[in-house]
This record gives structure tokens, sequence and C-alpha cells, in this order.
């Protein structure tokens, strides 16, 4: 079974959270640690992978909403 990588962050936590949003919506997530455990509040690299054919919908679950532009302008 081949991964791929979504995302990466400084922050487990962050990547818990996206992995609990993926998992609500019947999407297998993995968290893979890249370097080295966190030392002094800084957090260490983290990879949120899924598997290929979840990509887009994972993605679009993920992202940032974005906002409608203003119609004043």
């Amino acid at each position: 079974m081949s991964w791929i990588t979504l995302t990466t962050t400084s922050f487990r936590w962050e990547a818990e959270l996206m992995q609990q949003i993926l998992a609500a919506h019947h999407i297998q997530a993995r968290i893979v640690d890249l370097g080295v455990t966190s030392y002094l509040g800084a957090g260490s690299a983290t990879a949120l992978q899924v598997l290929p054919e979840d990509r887009e919908t994972a993605l679009l679950l993920i992202s940032p909403i974005e906002k409608e532009p203003n119609s004043d302008d």
C-alpha cells in the first residue's frame, strides 16, 4: 500500500486534528514523524499521509475556507 504526503507541519497536534477530520469522513490517514522529538516547545516536523485515491477529497477537507471577495469594490 502506498501513501502520499498531503501536508507537513511543525506541530503534531495539528496533524492529529487533521487526521481526526479525515477519519470522520472515513478517509484513512497516518502521521509520520520526520524529525527529532520536540525541544523546549519547538515542534518536530510531522507529515500527514493518505492513500492516493483519497488525495483530492482529503485536500478539500483540510484546506482553509476561501472568503468571497467583497462586492463593494
